[in-house]
């Protein structure tokens, strides 16, 4: 089994570390409380990552973007239309919010979304875009926009 706790060097090489994706197969970007997951791989083909897309059921504007690697750790989770999340310091941030990584604490932790990076959280396609680049994933999964992205 994959190595859940990763340092922070090692967690940071990793979000940092160029993404492409595995094939030309086209994915529908989800819709209705769906979810999609695609893998994805570092350009020596050493590492593998997962981007996962989540939509809600009855909110559509509600959903996580996620890039994983090792298929279990959670390196960047950005969530939108949906609660708060408390930090284990008890402090709690709002929705849409960012956990990125932390050692010791996987991504148990949450950010308000930096606007300068996310500059689109109103717009879901051109959030994943950003996300995306966020997460260096150059050669993205080719994914069909829907009628509600």
């Amino acid at each position: 089994m994959a190595d859940m706790n990763l340092t922070q060097p090692e967690a940071d090489a990793l979000i940092a570390m160029e993404k492409h994706r595995v094939s030309d197969e086209r994915s529908d970007f989800p819709i209705n409380g769906q979810s999609l997951s695609l893998p994805l791989q570092s350009l020596d083909k050493r590492e593998q990552f997962l981007l996962d897309i989540s939509r809600g059921r009855i909110d559509l504007l509600r959903g996580k973007y996620q890039n994983r690697a090792r298929q279990v750790v959670v390196l960047v989770r950005l969530d939108f239309g949906g609660p708060p999340h408390r930090n284990p310091d008890d402090t709690e941030v709002a929705c849409p919010h960012l956990h990125v990584y932390r050692e010791g604490y996987g991504h148990k932790w949450a950010v308000p979304v930096p606007v300068e990076t996310f500059p689109r959280t109103g717009d879901l396609w051109g959030t994943l875009e950003d996300f995306m680049r966020f997460c260096n994933i150059t050669n993205p999964p080719m994914i069909e926009r829907g009628l509600f992205t």
